[in-house]
């Protein structure tokens, strides 16, 4: 590879709450030569940069449309309720969605649970995003329950959460176009996956060549190591000479 010349670079998606630091630090080990660009993306928005060709892959909450792409589920989320620290819900550890029934519970447009129908009763109006909701919930408006990922994300001082035993869960999986399903795509699946480099489906390191026989200088086989003799004489059955037996 020439200096004007560079690889082309594997353009990764993530969701918010998603911590791709891991993965991405692998990927540098493994593939210095390649760049890798993170794009952080709106959930509703992930599925339509990876369709328009923006990302090559993305770290989504599932589930996506098999029609079109694939996905590797990685993980399910614990779900947890946002409140004020001096809330009455702290005094527990855990609690349901019947504890929450009178609450004024926030339901934030960019909601990524799937909810039957939310707990607790429905503010006067719906907040634009997660963030905002989480604002509402610092001016004692009402609650919050989200992913446990997307709490730690906009915490704050004077908030804390718990979890809720029995709320939906969100799941987080790696998710491409299966039509473009890249050698690239392929060495982040084998990553994220915990394949070595040299397992399958992973960049291959080239392989060691078997090691030539070292031939004898003056061209001559080595000769065979000299076979034992048979024992022979009287002895060679019984382990040595003896006089012979009388008979009775």
């Amino acid at each position: 590879m020439t200096g004007s010349e560079t690889s082309p670079p594997f353009r990764l998606a993530y969701v918010p709450g998603v911590t791709p630091a891991k993965w991405v630090r692998v990927w540098h080990e493994r593939l210095p030569d390649v760049p890798l660009t993170l794009h952080a993306v709106p959930d509703a928005e992930a599925a339509d940069l990876m369709r328009a060709g923006g990302a090559d892959a993305g770290f989504v909450r599932l589930p996506v449309d098999r029609t079109f792409f694939s996905a590797i589920p990685l993980y399910t989320e614990t779900t947890v309720v946002v409140v004020p620290k001096d809330h009455v819900i702290t005094a527990a550890d855990e609690v349901t969605l019947a504890d929450l029934a009178d609450e004024t519970v926030l339901h934030p447009l960019d909601d990524v649970l799937d909810w039957a129908g939310p707990p607790g009763e429905a503010a006067f109006e719906r907040p634009a995003d997660t963030a905002d909701a989480v604002e509402l919930v610092a001016a004692g408006i009402g609650l919050l329950v989200v992913p446990q990922s997307l709490a730690r994300l906009h915490h704050r001082k004077d908030l804390t959460y718990r979890t809720v035993a029995d709320a939906p869960q969100s799941s987080v999986g790696l998710s491409w176009p299966e039509e473009a399903t890249t050698e690239l795509v392929e060495d982040f699946i084998g990553i994220v996956r915990g394949r070595t480099v040299n397992s399958s489906r992973g960049r291959r390191q080239p392989e060691p060549q078997p090691k030539e026989k070292r031939a004898d200088p003056a061209g001559r086989r080595k000769p065979a190591a000299p076979r034992a003799k048979p024992a022979s004489g009287r002895g060679a059955r019984g382990g040595g000479k003896g006089k012979p037996r009388r008979r009775s």
